[in-house]
Order: structure tokens, then sequence, then C-alpha cells
């Protein structure tokens, strides 16, 4: 098994749709516009913020300027922060499979275009922080995903060797990095990807969590 796995969060990790959802709904709210449902909000995310407040204005109406924008981005930032945890949650098997991996000698790390900040906030809230000594966002670099200078520079970061490490992700973003950085991937087939699954590209696709393991030895 390849000994160093790399992680997106959002929809791979962990389900954070819901509070995701309930804070572009603050904002579309205040803007006096439609509600957006959950299970919508599940396929605009994966670029951050911004792309995720700018799907979510077209889906209930005209897109605002630039400026109107970044406006609305500070007060999705500002409601997402006190609620970052109110309804995410691991998806099953995440913890049991993250004990597995580092029992059998396994670095993890997570490569997110979450703002850092953000995403270290989340997983210590949810009790998984301890467990990624290395977690970089969207703004730890220049650079973010699709960019592989986002996952390579995670790698570096953990001091570990590229043809030692997988990429685990749930969108064509994830399989796009991973391809452009030359590292497999595995994607999961319960996150928030606009196709299904087995269309991303991946090396090999998992429907479960505790799945994750095989699938590396496959790999190997």
């Amino acid at each position: 098994m390849r000994r160093t796995i790399v992680f997106d969060l959002d929809g791979t990790l962990v389900d954070t749709a819901p509070d995701l959802c309930g804070a572009l709904n603050w904002v579309l709210e205040r803007e006096g516009r439609p509600l957006v449902p959950v299970e919508d909000v599940r396929h605009m995310v994966g670029e951050g913020a911004r792309k995720l407040i700018e799907r979510g204005l077209a889906a209930s109406g005209p897109t605002p300027d630039a400026a109107e924008i970044e406006d609305h981005v500070v007060h999705f930032l500002d409601h997402y922060r006190r609620n970052l945890s109110a309804q995410s949650a691991p998806f099953p098997g995440v913890e049991e499979t993250l004990d597995a991996l580092t029992g059998e000698g396994a670095q993890i790390a997570i490569c997110t275009n979450k703002p850092e900040g953000l995403a270290v906030q989340l997983m210590d809230e949810l009790g998984l922080g301890h467990r990624f000594p290395v977690i970089l966002g969207g703004d730890s670099l220049p650079v973010r995903k699709p960019d592989p200078g986002h996952l390579l520079g995670t790698i570096e970061r953990m001091g570990a060797a590229l043809d030692d490490t997988v990429f685990v992700g749930d969108s064509h973003v994830d399989v796009a990095t991973a391809r452009a950085a030359s590292v497999p991937v595995i994607a999961v087939s319960f996150g928030y990807s606009l196709v299904d699954a087995s269309q991303l590209g991946a090396d090999t696709v998992i429907d479960r969590f505790p799945d994750l393991i095989p699938a590396l030895d496959r790999l190997s």
C-alpha cells in the first residue's frame, strides 16, 4: 500500500453540505432570493466559497457584479465560521479507516480549496484535527486546486515522496489536480460530483469509505 494518502475534505472526508447550504441560504435570504435545497448545494461545492456563491446566485436569479459578490463572500464566511460544524459530520467509516491507515504507518494529509483556517477549525471541532499533521487550504499557497502545485505543495510539506502518494477526492477538480501532479487518484462515489464518479477518470472508485484500504492495496 502507498504510504502517503492526501485527502480532499468537503464531500470526501466530511459531509459539509448542510452547513454550507445554511451559509449560502443566509446570503440569499439577505438578498430576498429563493433558497437553494441542500441536494442542489452538494453539486455546487468544490471550488471555494466564491464559486459556491456564484452558483447559488445563478440558481436564484441574476448574478451581481464582482464587488457585490465579494461582499457576499465576506458575509457567507462570517456566518459559516460561526456554524461550521452544526450539521457537518464525517462520512461513515472515516474515523475507523483513518485509524487503520495510520496504524499501518501511513502518512495522511488534507488538500482542500476551503480556506485553511476554516479547514483546521472544522477538523478540530469534529475531533479529527489531531489526525492530520498537514492541512493545506485554498489560501495556503499562491495556487489552489486544480493547479497541481497545491497537491505537490501538500506532499512537500509532509516530507513525502511523490511516487509513494495517492490522492483521494470526489470531483473533477480533484482528479484533474492529481493527473496534473502525476499522482494516482481514488474517487469516492458519495461526494459532491456533478457527474457520476465512474465518469471522473479516476484510477478507481469506492462506494464506502472502508473500501479505501483494499483500493489502495490494488494500486500498489
